[in-house]
């Protein structure tokens, strides 16, 4: 992997967008909280303390962050509207 940055490669969109792809990723943002308990309520402390490569954030800081980023997009949002 020569580019850290973009391990699958640069995100490129080329199909419109249509309203049942907006629907299914308001669903998915409204499923994350659940998503992420499950996939790390069995972790145990060195596991989530386990980083997801070499010189990468660990499980709990990727878990962390996900809900940092989330949160500070939902008041940005919330805040553009008002």
């Amino acid at each position: 992997m020569n580019d850290l940055r973009y391990p699958i490669g640069q995100f490129t969109y080329k199909r419109p967008i249509t309203e049942e792809m907006i629907d299914t990723w308001i669903q998915e943002i409204e499923d994350l909280p659940n998503e992420l308990t499950k996939a790390i309520k069995d972790l145990d402390q060195k596991q989530l303390d386990t980083p997801y490569r070499v010189g990468g954030w660990t499980v709990r800081q990727v878990v962390h962050h996900v809900v940092d980023s989330h949160m500070n997009s939902y008041i940005r949002f919330k805040l553009a509207l008002t």
